[in-house]
């Protein structure tokens, strides 16, 4: 099975070099030479060029030049895992056997943008790595593979975005060959059950002390590193947090925003149920007990 890889995240990475594992041949990768909006930004040229692979940096993958590099190497299927722009026609029915993609939730719901980081603002218990075959809409072509991953309290969106790693190369052990076979099955996805996610913007990460400590502590874990941080705005800076602890039994006539504590081993700020410890700030800052937020 000949295939042209697509991608240029950490996942990508680890995926192509778990693809070379496998008794196929990757006849051309296509990866980004930088990306104004991948925080997980990886250039897949280097492993290419350690291990001879064809390699093509581009800025439109959908671009007649582009086309024309991959047809050239007659792939039987393509891999798009972390791409961040949709494929049009011409690329999807390039393959005989398509454009597999991937999408780190339990399609067919949670379609769209920024799944890792939206999962756990909004304090789901499980996700999902699920492979699908990929059709000129977002995330809405036939499954291939899916499995469940359990989101635990104390993850963060690195320690997610390893879990949904993991199990998707764990995946890949299963279904590559069943490709290589023709011995897949393809489940198309029940569009009413579907929903979409948005594309999360700045002020989508500023802290709002009337939301709940938990409600805080979700935004704060889901936009930690490789994100950008969730953060609050202090004499006229953006300070980030990039761990926090939820405080819990705060009397309730204190008004949110208000620095309950202001000593070792870290300041707590009252909410609008419960409170929050600032474990981690970037930069540290010296807060006035009874001041607010």
């Amino acid at each position: 099975m000949r295939v042209v890889f697509i991608g240029t995240v950490k996942f990508s990475l680890q995926a192509l070099r778990h693809l070379l594992n496998f008794d196929i041949e990757v006849v051309g990768v296509c990866t980004a030479k930088e990306s104004k909006f991948n925080c997980d930004y990886v250039d897949l040229s280097s492993v290419c060029e350690s291990n001879t692979l064809p390699f093509l940096q581009v800025e439109d993958i959908n671009s007649q030049s582009t086309l024309a590099w991959i047809k050239k190497r007659a792939p039987d299927i393509v891999f798009c895992f972390g791409w961040s722009k949709l494929l049009k026609n011409d690329l999807l029915t390039l393959a005989p056997m398509g454009v597999l993609g991937f999408h780190p939730a339990a399609l067919p719901a949670n379609r769209g943008r920024h799944p890792i980081i939206w999962s756990l603002v909004l304090g789901l218990k499980k996700t999902a790595s699920t492979f699908f075959f990929m059709d000129e809409g977002a995330d809405s072509g036939d499954i291939l593979s899916q499995s469940v991953v359990i989101i635990e309290q104390n993850d963060n969106a690195r320690s997610l975005y390893d879990k949904i790693t993991t199990t998707a190369l764990q995946q890949m052990d299963k279904f590559v060959p069943e490709l290589v076979t023709n011995a897949f099955i393809r489940n198309k996805q029940d569009d009413n059950l579907a929903n979409t996610w948005r594309k999360r913007n700045k002020n989508d990460g500023q802290i709002d002390w009337r939301m709940s400590a938990n409600n805080v502590h979700n935004l704060i874990r889901a936009l930690s590193k490789p994100y950008v941080g969730a953060h609050f705005v202090f004499e006229g800076q953006n300070v980030k947090v990039w761990q926090s602890m939820i405080i819990n039994n705060v009397a309730d006539n204190i008004e949110p925003g208000k620095v309950i504590v202001n000593r070792k081993p870290y300041p707590i700020i009252k909410c609008g149920e419960g409170a929050i410890g600032l474990m981690l700030t970037e930069p540290e800052i010296d807060l006035d007990e009874g001041s607010y937020l």
